[in-house]
């Protein structure tokens, strides 16, 4: 990483001509990091701003690392909109260096700590999922529109309506996934995941969530995580588990092995989408697509 911050300001200006000039732009430039955030920001904004996703959708953004394009499009942009939270590891110096010439907003900075989840006391430790919880996500999106409205004083009328609107549609699907996850509760069922993702999730819908791996995708599960995770399977009776979009089946599907040994038989559901939205025009490939997919999905698998 010391080596990328020394050549930085060469590839800077090395490729800097291959992107538009911001004087000639007909709209501001705003680069999100993943496809979740730009979802989100383009709902604020309207039509004041082009909204672009920084990572492709289907990219993990725990082990994203951040190309030579990548670089000139942060520095060329108007403004770079983040989730925070270490969930973009890889580019958490990125940030610190482009905090000096470049116009950031960190759209989970509000979030009360009280309200995050952590593994450990460690910073690096806190769990960045905020968008399984909707009413989290709901306050990070409320960020944002603030801190839009400060940057782009002119907008405020356009974004305050935009905001005012997707925050009801927001409100609506939380509500609608507290109904759909009652159901689960009475038929005794779990979730369970590669990665541990859906812990927000869990906690604000009131459902029991594993994941076979730690927060970050970087992690890998030992045999009595498997082993304990096999038992709590059959002693509950689970129906199915989860594959996600952004890993590799392989760990999750040692689980399905490991029940079938014990001869409980279990569905491989999914893949459920976590850390990026689907492609655009899939029922996924908006954040509240991505969220009603989700549970229809989990709802759908565990009450067979």
């Amino acid at each position: 990483m010391k080596k990328l911050f020394i050549l930085l300001p060469i590839l800077l200006l090395t490729f800097a001509c291959k992107f538009d000039n911001p004087q000639e732009r007909e709209k501001p430039l705003i680069v999100a990091t993943t496809s979740i955030l730009a979802d989100g920001i383009r709902n604020l904004v309207g039509d004041k701003a082009e909204v672009v996703s920084l990572m492709p959708a289907g990219v993990d953004p725990h082990l994203y690392k951040a190309s030579v394009r990548d670089l000139d499009l942060l520095q060329n942009a108007d403004l770079v909109i983040y989730h925070g939270l270490f969930l973009e590891g890889k580019m958490t110096e990125i940030f610190e260096k482009l905090a000096f010439s470049q116009n950031l907003i960190n759209v989970s900075e509000d979030i009360p700590n009280e309200l995050l989840l952590r593994s450990g006391p460690e910073a690096h430790s806190v769990d960045p999922h905020i968008w399984f919880d909707v009413s989290l996500w709901a306050m990070a999106m409320k960020r944002a529109s603030d801190e839009l409205i400060n940057w782009q004083p002119a907008w405020e009328s356009s974004v305050y309506k935009n905001t005012n609107a997707y925050l009801n549609e927001l409100a609506a699907l939380h509500q609608d996934n507290l109904k759909k996850v009652a159901e689960l509760r009475k038929a005794n069922q779990a979730l369970i995941t590669a990665h541990d993702a859906f812990s927000y999730f869990g906690k604000a819908y009131d459902l029991e969530v594993l994941g076979l791996q730690g927060l970050s995708t970087l992690s890998e599960p030992g045999l009595r995580d498997l082993t304990g995770l096999v038992n709590f399977i059959v002693e509950r009776n689970i129906h199915a588990v989860f594959a996600e979009q952004t890993i590799s089946p392989k760990a999750i599907q040692a689980v399905v092995a490991g029940c079938e040994n014990q001869n409980h038989h279990i569905n491989l559901a999914g893949p459920l989408y976590t850390d990026s939205l689907g492609a655009p025009d899939s029922s996924a490939g908006t954040y509240i697509g991505m969220v009603k997919t989700n549970v229809q999905t989990i709802f759908e698998s565990l009450t067979k």
